[in-house]
């Protein structure tokens, strides 16, 4: 009678060590590659990408141009050039929520289990929903650009432009990381709405996104300070519009990087161990 050795099935962890790096790759394009074609089969899922930047530039220029516009001393095409550049800041976040609700929908649909039944690397399934809201995140950029032009945004350097567009990606991604653990640690999609939205607004509102920070109360204008989406905002306007960057650029990359060193590792470790 012969012996037969069993090899003990490989960790997860374990499993992803005997992955290299150019699979990893080829893992992520082929996920991209998914969730594109389903995006295509369900084209409803980008109206958010596409009617939030309308709907809300036309909101904040219509309705709050004329008087913002004269506390900044031109009316409201002094606003429209306030406003257009700042509210990249609120594109990167809002698209960033959306990757949690999807990616916890996905869980509660079971293609997430699936995912990690197959022999891929773990991290591949969150870098590839990354990348595609970060198409996503373009997209909704480029329109809220073309409205922005169309209600009088005078675009004069097309170099701060794209860096603009650039430093917005950046943080966006990082800010993504944040929304993937909440979508794989909260029960519901709703949930992860709910708690995006206790984060969004006093993030969003409390910055220089919508209006000047000078006649905020001290106490808030100590926030802003301290709040990335501001840094993000002024960086922005100050690359497409002009003004000092280097500062907020800095801040804004620093931010980035620390969320993305602290919260990426914890998304990986929570999917690949959620039960």
């Amino acid at each position: 009678m012969s012996a037969t050795t069993l090899t003990p099935p490989l960790h997860q962890g374990e499993a992803d060590a005997r992955i290299g790096l150019r699979d990893h790759v080829r893992h992520t394009s082929a996920l991209v590659r998914r969730n594109l074609l389903w995006i295509r089969q369900d084209p409803e899922s980008m109206l958010d990408a596409i009617l939030m930047p309308i709907i809300f530039t036309l909101l904040f220029v219509y309705v709050f141009g004329g008087s913002i516009g004269q506390a900044l001393g031109g009316g409201q095409d002094a606003y429209v050039q306030y406003v257009v550049p700042g509210m990249m800041a609120m594109m990167s976040m809002n698209i960033a929520m959306a990757v949690g609700t999807g990616f916890n929908q996905d869980f509660q649909n079971g293609i997430m289990d699936r995912f990690r039944t197959l022999p891929i690397g773990q991290g591949s399934v969150l870098f590839a929903k990354i990348v595609v809201e970060l198409m996503r995140m373009l997209v909704a950029t480029a329109v809220m650009m073309v409205v922005g032009v169309l209600v009088g945004f005078d675009i004069t350097n097309w170099g701060g432009l794209f860096a603009a567009v650039g430093l917005s990606a950046l943080f966006g991604s990082a800010i993504m990381w944040i929304f993937l653990v909440l979508g794989v640690s909260l029960k519901s999609a709703q949930s992860v709405q709910a708690m995006g939205f206790l984060v969004l607004m006093p993030l969003q509102f409390g910055s220089s996104i919508f209006a000047p920070t000078q006649s905020m109360p001290g106490w808030l204008q100590a926030f802003t300070d301290y709040n990335p989406l501001s840094s993000l905002a002024d960086s922005a306007r100050g690359l497409m519009v002009g003004g000092p960057v280097a500062h907020d650029i800095w801040v804004t990359v620093g931010w980035s990087v620390v969320l993305t060193v602290v919260m990426a590792p914890i998304a990986i470790h929570k999917f690949r161990t959620k039960s």
